[in-house]
């Protein structure tokens, strides 16, 4: 557990550095924030691509052909983005990162349910929590030093002794803790699998920039919905599926995996809209935006391990139910901001965020995965990921254009109310700060639909393997 935990550490790690290193890599490369934004983009559609593939690689291969696997061709990514001479290359290298992230959480998540029994899980999961959020905490801080005081390609050579360790740890220590299945590999469902949620990610990515009107995003997104729509069927009726939708016949499981989708939209606003307020409405910088955020996102990573034992204790519905609530409530002092709110509300009301999100993260996702019988655990892992990569997608592009519209929209009130002697940038920064005003107003609503369906958790036993069978038949 301590080996693949500090896979994931890097991976995730990884993962956050380009958010504040592209205004950077833009200069350097001498590119424009939409070509730019494709380290990012990119990351993601690989990711999330990848992702269901993972529920026939964890039957099909060890858990130590994995993760080895997975941790080399990280290396390998690392390597060629910290030699990039050009931007296409260091692209290259970033998106053979991301094959790797799409491997390794959802089989650290599924060894933590082959290795702990049920009413241990919440504690191993917090101690998992501990380590996937602390990554993310200090990302976007320890990146802005690291560029103010080093070149960028120290963000990528910084890592490889520490990848380097792992491999080699992995290689001596790592024992294998799951069954495989000598199956092949359906490639007609790798291919749908790989269009459906290729071209749905990437809509939804764009429909944030291009519009939905955009025949670019209309016709990717009907081609996704085709696609995916394909690859369920195949699913429903192959006799060993590539991901198995089976699992959905399992109440507790499709309800944690819908409530996820929902407040995976919800936690997407820290990540679009508080840094755009920061840095391009208030003019803070990237490492001040990082440290307004340090506080909040350590404090979420260190409740894990204690969220996890409340959960095995009382189960997620009542960590469900408070941290949603105290999510709302923070996040109505969003729905105010102004040009001089003070740093200090900021950092406080975000922490306030953290410390919600920390009580109901993994609580749920693991009160779900407890249902499921023991054969659709690696399954379960690959469809909850996936659906939160796409929820994911569908939030970013929903946010976007929601502060897009209304900052439209208060910017055409302001001009027509009269300039008072403000200059137009002026003008501009007020109705950017109104539509992210707006936009976490929507994010509210959003959060209340996860909180009614939160009261509808229940503590379940494992299923056993007889009821999936009686189900098949």
């Amino acid at each position: 557990m301590t080996i693949m935990i500090l896979g994931a550490f890097f991976t995730i790690f990884n993962q956050t550095t380009m958010t504040v290193a592209l205004p950077t890599i833009m200069d350097v490369f001498n590119i424009d924030a939409s070509t730019g934004q494709w380290l990012t983009t990119g990351y993601m559609l690989v990711n999330g691509v990848l992702i269901p593939v993972t529920g026939f690689l964890m039957q099909r291969y060890t858990t130590r052909q994995l993760f080895l696997s997975a941790m080399v061709i990280f290396l390998v990514g690392t390597v060629v983005s910290a030699l990039a001479p050009n931007f296409p290359l260091l692209l290259t290298g970033r998106l053979i990162q991301a094959a790797s992230t799409g491997i390794i959480m959802p089989l650290l998540m599924n060894v933590v349910l082959k290795l702990y029994p049920p009413e241990k899980r919440g504690t191993a999961m917090g101690t998992v929590g501990l380590a996937i959020i602390f990554a993310p905490a200090i990302g976007p801080t320890l990146t802005g030093y690291v560029l103010d005081v080093f070149p960028w390609q120290t963000l990528f050579y910084g890592m490889i002794p520490f990848i380097l360790i792992i491999i080699v740890c992995g290689f001596i220590f790592l024992r294998n803790v799951s069954e495989t299945i000598d199956s092949k590999m359906d490639m007609i469902s790798l291919i749908l699998s790989t269009i459906g949620f290729g071209a749905l990610l990437y809509g939804f990515s764009e429909a944030g920039s291009e519009g939905w009107g955009s025949i670019e995003v209309i016709a990717t997104l009907s081609v996704g919905i085709v696609a995916v729509g394909l690859f369920s069927w195949r699913q429903l009726v192959a006799e060993r599926p590539f991901l198995d939708l089976r699992a959905f016949r399992y109440n507790m499981f499709t309800l944690t995996t819908l409530i996820n989708c929902v407040i995976t939209m919800v936690m997407y606003a820290d990540m679009i809209l508080l840094p755009l307020y920061l840095q391009n409405a208030r003019g803070f910088t990237a490492l001040e935006a990082g440290f307004l955020m340090l506080p909040g996102a350590l404090l979420m990573g260190l409740l894990s391990p204690a969220v996890g034992k409340l959960f095995d204790r009382f189960g997620a519905k009542w960590l469900t139910i408070i941290g949603i609530a105290i999510i709302m409530i923070t996040t109505y002092t969003f729905t105010d901001l102004t040009d001089s709110t003070s740093y200090m509300h900021l950092i406080l009301m975000y922490a306030g965020r953290r410390i919600g999100m920390a009580l109901f993260l993994m609580p749920l996702q693991t009160a779900g995965l407890n249902q499921l019988p023991s054969s659709l655990h690696s399954h379960g892992t690959a469809i909850s990921n996936t659906a939160r990569q796409v929820a994911g997608a569908i939030g970013t592009s929903l946010l976007v254009t929601i502060m897009t519209s209304r900052t439209k929209d208060h910017l055409q009130d302001i001009m027509m109310g009269g300039t008072n002697g403000e200059s137009k940038a002026h003008m501009i920064m007020e109705a950017s700060i109104q539509g992210i005003s707006d936009t976490y107003f929507a994010i509210m609503i959003i959060g209340a639909v996860s909180l009614v369906l939160s009261f509808f958790i229940k503590r379940t036993e494992q299923a056993p393997e007889s009821t999936l069978t009686s189900q098949s038949s």
